[in-house]
């Protein structure tokens, strides 16, 4: 099947073609950024003598001539314009960014005002373990974020045994590559060079993301204290949480129950870290209980399970092939 990438330049763009270039079943037809005119070996001189293509200024239409399948590496926004295009031609489409996660009064509250209200509707959350059978007949996908892949697969399989009127804390820690290529003032290696700190506590756009899957998904609402934290590694993301239980419940055989037949969940005896799981499509997870003290402790790579490599799996899915088909699972250790 013929697909293309539009948003090369960026580092899910990138993470993306290195993929697709491996790929069994899916072959990289057009390749796209908003410029346009050089090869991709100029883009990422990483693929030199990997990959030929030259890269395209995006255009919907040529799109459609040469790909069945979308994936847009794009900012929120920018790419609901291309998507709602892309659909109307008749190509299935991933949506990396934010534009398609969220109900409509969610998303204009924290993004903007959208602009393609019709395919909210049609869209399907791109999380395989909790949606596989939406995914199967879905025509557009919202990729969920980084930080809600990682801490959905790590709470839900408990939201039926917390405490209601209790709240629910979530300490998430990324690497940098998780704050995009643009240069930034958090993002300037002397400030960030052996050091840590949060961003947006309380107001980061994931959080109301987690809130509203756990309320469609479990049909509970809770007050989700969500802050996060970059790291100074390049990529990575670590997410320790905190909850009440009901009661002192065998919480590790709850959660390997639930992830028993799910290829890229793996349940951990020890807290987990995040070499295992860099370049991988993997979520790992962990729990702890202290009495009625929940600790739930994931770990993905932030460009991959929370993006990329997500992206591909939900593709896969979209059009019949196997889950892990062409799906990295070979961590980069050491």
């Amino acid at each position: 099947m013929n697909v293309a990438i539009i948003g090369a330049s960026g580092y899910t763009g990138l993470e993306l073609i290195k993929i697709l270039i491996t790929h069994p079943k899916f072959d990289i037809t057009y390749i796209a950024n908003s410029t346009g005119e050089e090869n991709v070996q100029d883009l990422h001189p990483c693929l030199k003598d990997v990959i030929n293509i030259e890269v395209s200024k995006a255009n919907a239409k040529e799109v459609a001539k040469v790909a069945d399948l979308a994936f847009l590496a794009l900012p929120h926004k920018t790419s609901m314009y291309f998507a709602k295009e892309l659909l109307e031609l008749d190509v299935k489409v991933v949506d990396l960014s934010a534009d398609y996660r969220l109900e409509l009064d969610t998303y204009e509250e924290h993004y903007c005002p959208h602009e393609d209200k019709e395919h909210i509707k049609d869209s399907v959350y791109g999380l395989p373990e909790y949606y596989k059978d939406d995914l199967k007949n879905a025509k557009l996908v919202a990729n969920p974020g980084c930080y809600p892949t990682a801490s959905l697969l790590a709470l839900l399989p408990f939201v039926d045994f917390i405490q209601e009127e209790t709240q629910i804390f979530i300490d998430a820690k990324s690497g940098v590559s998780g704050a995009g290529k643009k240069l930034s003032e958090i993002a300037h290696f002397v400030n960030l060079n052996e050091n840590c700190h949060s961003y947006n506590p309380f107001k980061h756009r994931h959080m109301p993301e987690i809130e509203e899957k756990v309320k469609l998904l479990k049909e509970k609402s809770f007050q989700i204290n969500f802050v996060p934290h970059l790291l100074p590694v390049s990529r990575g993301m670590l997410v320790s949480i905190f909850a009440t239980l009901k009661d002192e419940i065998d919480v590790e055989k709850i959660l390997k129950d639930t992830y028993a037949n799910n290829e890229f969940v793996r349940v951990r005896n020890t807290p987990v870290d995040l070499k295992s799981t860099a370049g991988t499509n993997f979520c790992d997870i962990f729990v702890a209980r202290n009495g009625k003290a929940l600790y739930i402790n994931s770990s993905i790579d932030n460009l991959l399970r929370g993006a990329s490599s997500q992206a591909v799996v939900n593709a896969n899915i979209m059009c019949g092939f196997d889950e892990g088909e062409g799906i990295p699972k070979i961590a980069y250790v050491p």
